[in-house]
């Protein structure tokens, strides 16, 4: 159990009996049920993590059943979320340090990153697949993690992952050593002011926040406000402003805007066709703004629980102009 979980079920506990005192009769302890299947993070040093057992070519099967849609076979594609896989070298497992990192402006992939592989695995186990999250067995986390290890040559083909040989895989990691202590958010260099006199008024300010983040890594990643989307293109960049769309320009401005990510013209991906839309809505004479609105606000329900996330930068005439041509589709 990590320091955070534990000290979340002791202010759990506490209050539980703390209340039970005030409010006899209302409510109940939480079982030992219900503290386990919520208790489920699986330190660095590996406590925590279920016993169990997965190869590369299971994991290999569950990639292409739950996982390909939105990851690509090879787990390189970036049409969803960013690449899984791609961008390190044998001599980065070796040395434990991708040196790409390093270069601005590089893409960064998860196995550049990752420099846990208990964070992999947990995870997995936790919030994938992203449309069924936790409805993974450990065998089968144990196995999909061994598939991506072994997309980055990490592991062998034949390789099976197993809670007694995982810690020797953490030697393998091929950013093993990018991790490195950080101070707090501020750090004043001084003592604590516990013995100083409380200062009610006009009191005397020293020195500025300012940001610890080292000068070549500030806005490599562009502008993440502009990033900041549940699903879609993140290529770490800030998106351009869209130029005013034309009939001839309406697939790229679907494109721009990753509607195509997620719908494809006559093929279900991660939410329906846009030939799907078309047949639903092309009679209804006030789809046209209802769904507009749609597409600004996002939602969820009419095609099942997978939400489409809101894209407020979109301009109305640009909204009415995609939904135009969604409703012509065939």
């Amino acid at each position: 159990m990590s320091r955070w979980t534990s000290i979340a079920l002791a202010v759990l506990l506490c209050t539980n009996a703390s209340a039970q005192d005030r409010f006899p009769g209302i409510g109940r302890p939480a079982t030992a049920a219900e503290i386990a299947a919520w208790d489920i993070d699986v330190r660095p040093d590996f406590k925590g993590l279920p016993a169990g057992s997965g190869s590369v070519r299971q994991g290999e099967d569950l990639w292409e059943a739950k996982c390909t849609s939105c990851h690509g076979t090879f787990g390189d594609s970036n049409a969803v979320f960013p690449p899984i896989a791609g961008g390190i070298t044998p001599q980065d497992i070796e040395r434990g340090r991708v040196e790409a990192l390093a270069r601005p402006g590089e893409q960064r992939t998860t196995l550049m990153k990752l420099s846990q592989v208990s964070t992999l695995w947990d995870y997995i186990h936790r919030a994938m697949p992203w449309n069924a999250p936790k409805t993974l067995s450990a065998d089968e986390v144990y196995a999909l993690v061994a598939y991506v290890l072994n997309l980055g040559r990490i592991v062998p083909d034949d390789f099976v992952l197993s809670g007694g040989n995982i810690a020797e895989v953490q030697k393998r990691l091929p950013n093993r050593n990018g991790m490195m202590p950080a101070p707090g958010l501020w750090d004043a260099k001084g003592e604590g002011d516990v013995k100083n006199d409380a200062c009610m008024r006009d009191c005397p300010v020293k020195g500025q926040v300012v940001s610890q983040i080292p000068e070549l890594a500030r806005g490599s990643h562009g502008d993440l406000i502009a990033q900041n989307r549940l699903v879609g293109l993140v290529r770490g960049a800030a998106l351009a402003p869209p130029a005013p769309a034309t009939t001839d320009l309406v697939r790229p401005l679907a494109e721009k805007y990753g509607c195509l990510a997620c719908h494809g013209v006559r093929q279900r991906l991660v939410g329906p066709s846009l030939a799907e839309i078309a047949a639903k809505y092309r009679t209804d004479a006030g789809a046209e703004p209802r769904l507009a609105a749609k597409v600004k606000a996002g939602g969820q329900g009419v095609w099942g629980n997978v939400p489409m996330p809101p894209h407020p930068q979109l301009q109305e005439s640009e909204a009415r102009t995609l939904v135009r041509w969604i409703l012509t589709s065939d």
